[in-house]
């Protein structure tokens, strides 16, 4: 949002520096964004000037140009070739001089000298069009005799400079999207150091005139509607706005359209409150109804569009046809145009849910949409309408001629909050004192109803729509009173605290560094998701989906029951662009309500549970010259799984593991420890896919992580230290019936010697004729080692002939 510097000097009188209106804008949480110089015509009309045409004759070498000699007040006259045919000698005229630069919207170029069919041109005479002040361009710009040549362009058109302070404006202050809403804020702050006061503009003057337009209103749905007010204003002329007028609003970046128009717009960026004005002489029957009509039914907006409603979109209507949609969006029909005489004015408080729909749903987003979406001022209808209807008057003409229409059946109480300044100070972290903190709240125009020592009762206006807790208050305070005016303490407090184990954070990075290295890559996904995804499946039941009250759409309608869909979702993005071979893993949590009636607080029936899901599909491994493409199957996933549950410290050999039982798997296996399921894999039921618009099959597991971190803490993790001492390393070559395994082998050899020997190995197996028939030679190589001391040779001598004399007489063996 933008805010105009001298505009916002008009409600509170300061002489700060831009610079220093950024950086206190910025601490109390009207965070800015950029400040930029603004003229009311581009380019400030630099190096433009009045001239008189002292002679113009035709160009010798064209039938359509003219040689004019131009006095700019200079020490000679200035030779200008200039093209209009309207171009006479004792014109007054705008010259644009050599160097000037012109705009054209975005475009520009500078006035260089130059010879046109031959003869030297030293600038060029302008129409209006050409410098910004109009839109003529028959000829050039004719000016009255009576204006001084060689005054500069810029102070004989009034060229007026202004800086557009850009506000960052945060969704829960937009009791700042106003220049009266930024100078009360400022005053807030600077009351702290001197007496200021902003001041709002004064509607005393407004006064019922007649009642020649009489208008009647019928407010049908008072739930999206808790204030409606509006008057009319009669025997206006629509024309342009005063220079004033237009140059507020070019300031902040809007485009003048005519003096109506113009002021319901004023208002708006003046005091925060939305307008409309309807042309009276459309409303038929003379009566104004707020109401929904059927859907289906069809409406021309102001930019021509032809819009299908909702039955849930709010409308102005007349008595017979829809004139507007509520604080979105005017009618084509209805708005105010060169022959409207009479305007009704409207100025409501609509729902601030049932405006964001509507906006959502039409795509639209306007100024008053912005802003009734995130709450206006309730309280501030009839001043805002007063205000504008004065304007009126004073710009178009005309008369109030209507009685005040103010339907407003429940108004908006002041929220109440109890504050203690005990918890404001400890949270500041700084002893302010409860009169700085009266101060304070009083210059934010939060009334005190009642305090004690150490407690406030507080009344809180209803456009601030931020601040309803004490941590709101808090907030407030410390914002007024400046962060930077806390200062940091010279000692630091720590205190120790018990992490429990397993370290839940640590097992998570160690498992996420597992599957990355292994090719996964992590996802995130939205916690929000569509409510029909689980329509259709008995082990997530819609009934027990978490609904959004207030959804943006109906794709994030429910919070999540599971992270299936939100894996789907990523795969069919991905295979939708060409990327079909896949490997993903999200950790997240799900959401689930289950209805208890014993529950007495309806908290205790929500459930959020961590998950960790793993995806697969496409191919294993890519073709390339030595290796076919290799379609991953169950048995990937499976040992990823089971890569997983080991990491973790499970022994799988341990774990009950069960066909599953489950609708969103086609087939798939669940690991569990007595009644706890650890995970579900298996490959994603087809009718799941087809839904999700995938054909190819897709294999997931889904971790419940919370599961396997309390079951982790009971595996113990064995470990020995690193031996000191070398490992000697001895081979064999047997020679042994065919009928002999390995395993043989190995077993005789650890019976033999327990202690030292580490490890036993196969390293070559050779058959031939030579060896007989029935008889092999396997090439066995041993791992012996001592963790107390270094061996001799001695020792493993005597170790290496207790397992040859072992193996000739169990196995019959020769050594080779």
């Amino acid at each position: 949002m933008k805010v105009s510097y001298k505009w916002l000097k008009d409600y509170i009188d300061i002489d700060l520096t831009p610079a220093e209106m950024d950086d206190i804008l910025t601490q109390i949480g009207l965070e800015v964004g950029g400040i930029e110089k603004i003229q009311s015509i581009k380019g400030g009309l630099e190096g433009l000037v009045i001239g008189e045409v002292k002679t113009c004759i035709p160009h010798p070498n064209s039938d359509h140009l003219s040689i004019t000699s131009v006095d700019v007040n200079g020490e000679e006259l200035l030779p200008i070739v200039c093209g209009a045919a309207n171009v006479a000698a004792g014109q007054k005229v705008v010259v644009a001089t050599v160097g000037t630069v012109l705009y054209d919207g975005d475009e520009s170029f500078t006035i260089k000298k130059s010879k046109i069919r031959g003869e030297v041109s030293l600038g060029m005479i302008c129409a209006e069009d050409e410098i910004g002040v109009g839109t003529g361009h028959e000829g050039i710009m004719e000016l009255p005799l009576e204006a001084v040549v060689g005054t500069p362009a810029a102070k004989y058109f009034n060229v007026e400079d202004d800086i557009a302070i850009e506000i960052d404006l945060t969704p829960n202050r937009i009791d700042g999207a106003s220049h009266i809403g930024v100078a009360r804020d400022l005053a807030a702050y600077l009351k702290q150091q001197k007496a200021i006061e902003y001041k709002m503009p004064s509607v005393e003057a407004f006064k019922v005139e007649n009642n020649s337009t009489p208008i009647e209103v019928v407010v049908e749905n008072p739930e999206a509607c808790h204030r409606y007010s509006g008057v009319c204003v009669s025997g206006v002329t629509i024309a342009e706005s005063p220079e004033w007028l237009q140059n507020r609003l070019k300031a902040i970046g809007l485009k003048p359209i005519n003096n109506i128009v113009d002021i319901t717009n004023f208002v708006l960026f003046e005091t925060g409150q939305p307008l409309h004005a309807f042309d009276y002489s459309k409303i038929a029957g003379n009566k104004v109804i707020v109401k929904t009509l059927a859907g289906g039914a069809q409406f021309t907006t102001l930019d021509e569009t032809k819009r299908e409603l909702n039955e849930n979109d709010l409308m102005i209507c007349n008595a017979e046809e829809p004139m507007c949609i509520a604080g979105v969006f005017g009618g084509l029909e209805s708005g105010v145009s060169a022959s409207t005489t009479s305007v009704f004015l409207e100025s409501a408080y609509f729902d601030s849910v049932s405006v964001r729909k509507t906006a959502r749903r039409h795509g639209l987003n306007t100024d008053a949409s912005f802003r009734f979406e995130r709450g206006t001022d309730p309280n501030n209808t009839i001043y805002a309408m007063k205000r504008a209807a004065l304007l009126i008057k004073e710009i178009a003409g005309g008369i109030i001629s209507s009685e005040v229409i103010d339907i407003y059946p429940n108004p908006v109480a002041d929220f109440k909050v109890e504050v203690s300044v005990d918890r404001i100070e400890r949270l500041i972290g700084k002893k302010i004192g409860k009169e700085t903190i009266k101060n304070i709240l009083t210059a934010l125009e939060i009334g005190i109803e009642k305090e004690d020592d150490d407690t406030l009762n507080l009344l809180v206006p209803p456009y601030r729509v931020d601040v309803k807790r004490e941590a709101d208050i808090v907030e407030e305070v410390l914002r007024i009173y400046g962060f930077n005016n806390v200062e940091v303490p010279g000692k630091v407090n720590a205190s120790l605290s018990y992490a429990p184990k397993p370290d839940e954070h640590k097992l998570r990075n160690t498992i996420a560094d597992l599957l990355s290295y292994s090719g996964f890559n992590e996802i995130m996904n939205n916690s929000l998701t569509k409510a029909s995804y689980y329509e259709n499946l008995e082990s997530l039941k819609p009934e027990n989906t978490v609904r959004i009250f207030n959804p943006l759409s109906s794709d994030l309608n429910a919070m999540r029951q599971s992270l299936l869909f939100g894996g789907l979702e990523c795969i069919a993005y991905n295979i939708n662009r060409r990327n079909m071979d896949l490997k993903f893993y999200e950790f997240g949590k799900s959401y689930q309500h289950f209805k208890n009636e014993e529950n007495e607080n309806p908290v205790d029936n929500y459930f959020e549970k961590e998950h960790l899901s793993v995806f697969m599909c496409g191919n294993k491994t890519a073709a390339n010259w030595n290796l076919k493409e290799e379609p991953t199957n169950f048995f990937h996933i499976k040992a990823f799984t089971e890569n997983v549950l080991k990491r973790l410290g499970f022994k799988i050999d341990k774990l009950r593991i069960n066909e599953i039982e489950n609708d969103q798997f086609t087939e798939g296996l669940s690991y569990g420890v007595k009644k706890k399921v650890l995970v579900e894999v298996g490959m994603v039921s087809g009718k799941i896919l087809k839904e999700m618009n995938i054909d190819v099959p897709v294999y997931y597991a889904d971790f419940d992580w919370e599961t396997l971190i309390g079951e982790a803490t009971k595996n113990k993790i064995a470990y020995t230290e690193i031996p000191k001492y070398p490992a000697v390393k001895r081979d064999l070559a047997l020679l042994i019936d065919k009928a002999t395994s390995f395993a043989e082998i190995k077993t005789i050899a650890f019976n033999c010697e327990k202690n030292l020997l580490k490890s036993v190995s196969l390293f070559d197996i050779y058959e031939g004729e030579k060896l007989g028939a029935d008889k092999k030679s396997y090439a066995v190589s041993f791992i012996l080692q001592d963790t107390v001391k270094t061996l001799e040779d001695k020792q493993i001598d005597k170790i290496m002939q207790k397992l040859i004399k072992s193996y000739e007489k169990q196995l019959g063996a020769q050594i080779r």
